[in-house]
């Protein structure tokens, strides 16, 4: 499959009509299960239509944003569709944010209206009270005791009629969402109509061959880019079941959902893989019905997706995306897994590994990824500059690092800003991670450079150990040294309770740089 062989959709083209019209007959099939209740097709496409047409009734006009500041449940898919259907722009963010990146967020994107959750609403009232934004409604989501003015979300929809929606571009933006704040400041990131369907097309089904009898649980966020497609445009686009989560995605609160719901394809992230095998509640094989699972977020280390395999007897389809592309482009295919890279370009995309002289490298030469596929972002938001270095004309510039094995797969080498020079020679930090995380000590590592007393580059890998487990730096020295090249062992470990990640599980290097400066 490649984008010349999926149809591709026509020049007036809304991707929530196109869900409600490709799942007209499968009105009484559920659709959503959340932690409240469950939501069947037909019932969705009546509550988003509905929806859309509440906002216009409020007076929002097609293209003007509202702030999604909600946990997973059927609500914020019904938000999310109506806001599509209406020509409206959704702002999905993220639910862990403190209340002055929310202030942030609302001043960038100009939003007329806040949709909540009930339990977020205190902050969201902190950083509206802060002023520098131009909000007109807030919309709140199971909440009781609304403050004055708010409107609650289920009255809005009840109240309203269904609408006809907008008469949407394909190319027209529909939607935004913010990078992670991995390597700073977050960004804008303005995608279109029809990047929900490519993604759903290549990726969705001809990667993960999802299916209708498919109940699919994502314990990343719809809040990112990676849950998004997951939760909501993947399944939906071939009348899956989809399980949605409000809580965070601890081991605990994840198995209960895989032993209770049964979900056959399984979302996560390398984090969050680690720490459930290493739970002593992880469930039984025969507890489970998982036939599939897929992760991305971060290079999936090869030790985890063999244990993985090993305990359920099914694959983790790792890959890698970004929010600029909107989900994965270069992935491992089921029944091809190669874990320890990151597969093979997705169909549909081109990838190129060029040097710092902008020119392609050869195989085994460590390079900066660049894309070319049909579900880029149009730009950032008030973001020339950065727009014009990431969208380069029809490819877009990933900040990473890889490499290109002789059978075609890649390798992870790290992000651009992590790369660190040894000797003269690249090491790529999440080599000597994927190494230090064998041992059986240890849960998780991250490796960043330190300056020694020389004035040279050595590596220093922050170790957090398993609970109970105990292991010296002279330990995992030693152990790096025996599998890895001499001049990649970490010459300085310090041990944390807990690294520094963004909400979506990234781990934030730039952190532990600034405390090794501090």
């Amino acid at each position: 499959m490649t984008a010349s062989t999926v149809a591709a959709p026509p020049a007036r083209f809304n991707f929530a009509r196109y869900l409600f019209e490709r799942n007209a007959a499968r009105g009484d099939k559920t659709a959503l299960i959340d932690d409240q209740g469950s939501l069947r097709y037909g019932e969705l496409a009546d509550a988003a239509r509905r929806f859309g047409q509440a906002l216009v009734s409020l007076g929002l006009r097609r293209e003007e944003r509202v702030l999604l500041f909600a946990h997973d449940s059927s609500d914020w898919v019904v938000a999310f569709l109506g806001a599509l259907h209406a020509g409206v722009v959704p702002v999905a963010v993220n639910t862990l944010l403190p209340a002055k990146d929310i202030a942030y967020m609302l001043g960038d994107s100009r939003a007329q209206a806040v949709i909540a959750s009930g339990a977020l609403l205190p902050v969201v009232q902190e950083a509206m009270a802060l002023g520098g934004h131009a909000v007109q409604h807030l919309i709140v989501s199971r909440g009781t005791d609304l403050p004055a003015g708010a409107h609650a979300f289920d009255k809005l929809v009840a109240q309203a009629t269904p609408g006809d929606g907008a008469d949407t571009h394909g190319d027209e933006p529909a939607f935004w969402l913010y990078s992670s704040g991995s390597t700073g400041a977050p960004k804008g990131t303005v995608h279109t109509q029809a990047n929900l369907y490519w993604t759903a097309e290549l990726y969705g089904q001809g990667v993960l061959q999802m299916r209708e009898s498919d109940v699919v649980f994502s314990a990343a966020k719809l809040f990112f880019a990676y849950g998004l497609g997951n939760a909501l445009s993947f399944p939906l686009s071939v009348g899956a079941t989809v399980v949605l989560m409000a809580e965070r995605p601890t081991p605990q609160a994840v198995f209960k959902r895989m032993t209770e719901h049964k979900p056959s394809i399984f979302c996560g992230a390398p984090t969050g893989y680690g720490g459930m095998l290493a739970s002593p509640d992880l469930p039984a094989r025969s507890a489970v019905a998982l036939r599939l699972c897929s992760s991305a977020g971060e290079a999936l280390p090869q030790d985890i997706g063999e244990r993985w395999t090993r305990h359920f007897g099914v694959e983790i389809i790792d890959g890698i995306g970004s929010t600029e592309m909107l989900h994965i482009f270069l992935s491992n295919v089921p029944g091809q897994v190669r874990y320890g890279t990151t597969g093979f370009p997705v169909p549909g995309y081109a990838v190129e590994l060029r040097g710092e002289d902008g020119h392609a490298v050869a195989d085994g030469e460590i390079g900066d990824l660049y894309i070319q596929g049909p579900s880029a972002a149009l730009m950032y938001w008030n973001n020339r500059g950065k727009s014009r270095d990431t969208f380069q004309g029809g490819w877009t510039k990933s900040g990473d690092k890889y490499l290109r094995n002789a059978d075609g797969t890649y390798t992870y080498a790290g992000r651009n800003d992590d790369m660190l020079k040894v000797s003269g020679i690249y090491v790529s930090p999440f080599e000597v991670e994927a190494t230090l995380v064998q041992h059986p000590a240890v849960l998780e590592a991250a490796v960043i450079g330190k300056t020694d007393d020389d004035g040279l580059t050595k590596t220093k890998a922050y170790v957090v150990l398993k609970p109970g487990q105990q292991a010296s730096a002279a330990d995992l020295q030693a152990f790096v040294k025996e599998r890895l090249a001499p001049y990649k062992y970490p010459r300085f470990i310090e041990f944390l309770d807990e690294l520094p990640k963004t909400a979506t599980g990234k781990i934030q290097r730039f952190r532990l740089r600034e405390r090794e400066n501090a």
